[in-house]
């Protein structure tokens, strides 16, 4: 069982940034990649951004070049930072634990993103 609790949501104005974070605790052996994903009023859940073990990263196409994810195995944090942010980027930003062997997901409770003038 994986517990995840995100912080560092909030408002900010467009080209602003904003820094979220996600502690993972238990079954941390067993998580394979710790990402980010975010889900926007009537809209599917989609990528964000994704670590997997060994440091290789992935992106959304939305968000490449301004955002970057990074994880610190000793403190079992991911970490997102998002620069220029846009309006579009408006959604509640989950964090996932991906686990493999067998293959199962955790997600935080969600922290909001707001991105207006």
């Amino acid at each position: 069982q994986v517990q995840l609790v995100e912080s560092g949501g909030g408002l900010v104005q467009p080209g602003g940034t904003l820094r979220l974070s996600c502690a993972a605790a238990g079954g941390i052996s067993s998580i394979y990649a710790m990402g980010w994903y975010h889900q926007a009023p009537g809209k599917q859940r989609e990528l964000v951004a994704v670590i997997i073990n060994g440091g290789r990263t992935n992106y959304g196409d939305r968000v490449k070049g301004r955002f970057a994810i990074s994880r610190d195995n000793a403190k079992n944090t991911v970490s997102l930072q998002m620069n220029s942010l846009k309006p579009e980027d408006t959604a509640v930003y989950y964090c996932n634990a991906h686990l493999v062997l067998p293959t199962k997901d955790y997600w935080g409770q969600g922290t909001q993103v707001t991105v207006s003038s």
